[in-house]
């Protein structure tokens, strides 16, 4: 029997959907799975762990790893670089850990493009007024800017292979851990791209 081989799970969805919490817990409960973690330019905020949350860098290093195709993807949000090493990818997978990305929309897509096999998933908000509300809880700045961002990411969730709306988080999780438990089955030996 072939030893088994990670799969690349793709979580995206508006800022405030709950990605993070759906995560977080999945991470925590499950014993085959990785957290890949992003790098950034922009400013460490105070809650923050490097390492953690994300890999805080300068600009020109940043660029450095794009010139050196060190990244499975990066993207321009907010004036800031973010982008998924792809060091962090590559090597879980060969090890047959499942590899967990929280990344934006146009992220996840170039994701997909390079690697067709990956799962994406789509985490929904229940609704515009119910984000506002978390944004503004989470003292976000700039809520119009964020939702005419929100907006252009509801709009491309057609394009992910599964969605879950964020309504009540239990539910939600519990409907998260089921698609990663369907996918698994259905990858077992493939190859993750």
């Amino acid at each position: 029997m072939s030893k088994r081989k990670g799969q690349l799970f793709v979580v995206s969805g508006p800022s405030g959907a709950g990605k993070s919490t759906i995560i977080e817990r999945f991470l925590k409960e499950d014993g085959n799975a990785v957290f890949s973690v992003s790098c950034t330019t922009r400013k460490k905020r105070e809650n923050e762990v490097e390492g953690k949350d994300y890999h805080f860098t300068d600009e020109s290093t940043f660029k450095r790893m794009i010139d050196a195709d060190g990244f499975l993807e990066w993207e321009n949000v907010h004036g800031y670089l973010y982008g998924t090493p792809a060091d962090q990818i590559s090597k879980p997978l060969a090890e047959g850990l499942d590899v967990v990305l929280d990344i934006d929309v146009k992220g996840a897509l170039k994701v997909h493009e390079k690697c067709p096999r990956a799962c994406l998933i789509f985490l929904e908000p229940p609704s515009v007024e119910e984000l506002v509300r978390r944004l503004s809880l989470r003292g976000e700045k700039e809520i119009e800017k964020r939702m005419e961002r929100v907006r252009e990411e509801m709009a491309k969730k057609g394009l992910f292979t599964y969605t879950v709306k964020n309504d009540k988080v239990d539910v939600a999780y519990c409907e998260f851990q089921s698609i990663i438990e369907k996918v698994r089955g259905q990858a077992h030996g493939k190859d993750h791209c």
